[in-house]
C-alpha cells in the first residue's frame, strides 16, 4: 500500500551542521580544516557512531562525540584547541541549533511530497530548538506536526514517540514511511513502532543492510510512489 504519512529525522535528513559556522569556531581556535572537509567527513562519522554504539546509546551518548569524529576523519586529533572550540559550538547550539544549513533540494524535495497528499511530520532527537529553528529556516510550514525528543521527553528508537507522532498525525502504521539516516536509531526504531523505514546514505556506506536507501531527499517522491 503507497504511504499516506511520512516521518521525517531533523538531523542528517532535513537539516545539517553549518560547517562554515564550525569551522570559523576551530580556526578562531588555531585548527585549521576545511568546510568542505568537515562535510566529506560527516557521513563516515555518522556510520562510526551509528555502527559503534547502536541502539543501546542515546542521543546525548552521541552527542558532541560526533564532531571528534569528524575531525579524526580529517585527520585531526583531539586536542584542548578542538576541545574548546566544540565548547564555543555547543554554546551556540544550545541557544540557536548548530543543525542550521539546508542541503539543496530538501524543500523541493518536501513541496513535492506535499503536492502528493501526503501528510509530514517531523520526528527528531533534537534539543527542544527544532520549532524555532524550523521556523528560521522556512521549514516549518510544511510539515503538519513537529515532534522534539527534548519536549516530548522521549526518544528514538524508543517506539513511544513514533506513538505520539501517529496519534498526532492520525496517521496508521501501515501507512507511514519514517526517513532517517541512522540505522540503530531509525531504521530499527521506526519497525519496532510498526512502520516502515527508509535509509538516508548519501555516502553509500550502507550497502548489504535490509533497508531501502536513498541517496538524497529528491529521490523519495519517486521511492514513495513505487511503493
Amino acid at each position: 500500500m503507497t504511504p499516506t504519512t511520512v516521518f521525517l529525522d531533523a538531523g542528517g535528513v532535513l537539516v545539517t551542521p553549518n560547517w562554515q559556522r564550525v569551522g570559523a569556531a576551530l580556526a578562531a581556535r588555531g585548527v585549521a580544516v576545511t568546510p568542505a572537509a568537515l562535510a566529506a567527513a560527516d557521513p563516515l562519522a555518522r556510520r562510526d557512531i551509528d555502527l559503534g554504539l547502536g541502539s543501546a546509546a542515546s542521543d546525548q551518548q552521541r552527542g558532541w562525540g560526533y564532531f571528534t569524529l569528524v575531525l579524526e576523519h580529517c585527520g585531526i586529533p583531539r586536542s584542548p584547541a578542538t576541545d574548546a572550540a566544540l565548547d564555543d559550538l555547543q554554546r551556540y547550539h544550545a541557544e540557536h541549533n548548530l543543525w542550521e544549513t539546508v542541503p539543496d533540494g530538501v524543500r523541493d524535495a518536501l513541496d513535492r511530497l506535499r503536492a502528493m497528499g501526503l501528510t509530514l511530520a517531523v520526528v527528531s532527537n533534537a534539543n527542544g530548538k527544532l520549532k524555532p529553528l524550523f521556523e528560521r529556516l522556512d521549514l516549518a510550514r510544511r510539515f503538519d506536526v513537529l515532534l522534539d525528543s527534548a519536549v516530548e521527553g522521549v526518544e528514538k528508537p524508543d517506539r513511544r514517540i513514533f506513538d505520539l507522532a501517529l496519534a498526532r498525525t492520525g496517521a496508521r502504521r501501515e501507512d507511514t514511511l519514517h526517513v532517517g539516516d541512522l540505522y540503530h536509531v531509525d531504521v530499527e526504531g521506526a519497525r519496532g513502532a510498526g512502520l516502515r523505514a527508509v535509509l538516508l546514505d548519501p555516502a553509500g556506506l550502507y550497502d548489504g543492510f535490509d533497508c531501502p536507501r536513498i541517496r538524497t531527499l529528491g529521490e523519495l517522491p519517486g521511492l514513495v510512489e513505487g511503493i
